[in-house]
């Protein structure tokens, strides 16, 4: 398979900043895109009464096709958005019902764009982030952080190849 790259979205703003800079990384550097507000997907729960939910279907679509998996979520509240945060939180299906599924991320790459109306943020706002990657055996590979209001410095992308 050969390395094809996704940049998954998650805001909420369905046009917002966060679209804006991963519509135009993805333009760029030829990556598709998934908005995670095209789908429609509910918490994790304990009990799995959210298993006919878009969850499954999607996320066995991303393992099937891509090695490189970017999530794209502006900072709210010094944290990931909250779909994507639900989206993250739902892993845990994977390692409890879909487990062979899960098992599938296993030496994928996982990389993170961020974006605020600052110019930097805390590193430490990337550690669900990295962490999530090792206790699934992917590859973290890198993040980026965008200024929303300035012009996106897309020659210095630190996870294009």
């Amino acid at each position: 398979m050969e390395n094809k790259k996704v940049i998954i979205i998650g805001s909420s703003r369905i046009n917002g900043n966060t679209n804006r800079i991963a519509t135009e990384i993805a333009t760029r550097y030829n990556f598709d895109v998934i908005n995670l507000s095209d789908y429609s997907f509910s918490y994790y729960d304990y009990e799995s009464n959210n298993l006919t939910d878009d969850f499954f279907p999607l996320i066995k679509n991303i393992i099937e096709k891509y090695n490189t998996l970017i999530f794209a979520t502006p900072v709210y509240w010094y944290s990931m958005s909250g779909i994507m945060k639900v989206f993250f939180d739902r892993f845990s299906d994977l390692i409890r019902i879909e487990k062979e599924t899960g098992r599938k991320l296993r030496g994928k790459n996982m990389g993170v764009i961020s974006n605020s109306h600052d110019s930097t943020i805390d590193d430490v706002f990337y550690i669900p982030f990295r962490k999530s990657a090792a206790y699934l055996g992917m590859n973290f590979i890198g993040n980026q952080h965008f200024n929303a209001d300035q012009k996106v410095p897309l020659e210095h992308l630190n996870f294009q190849h």
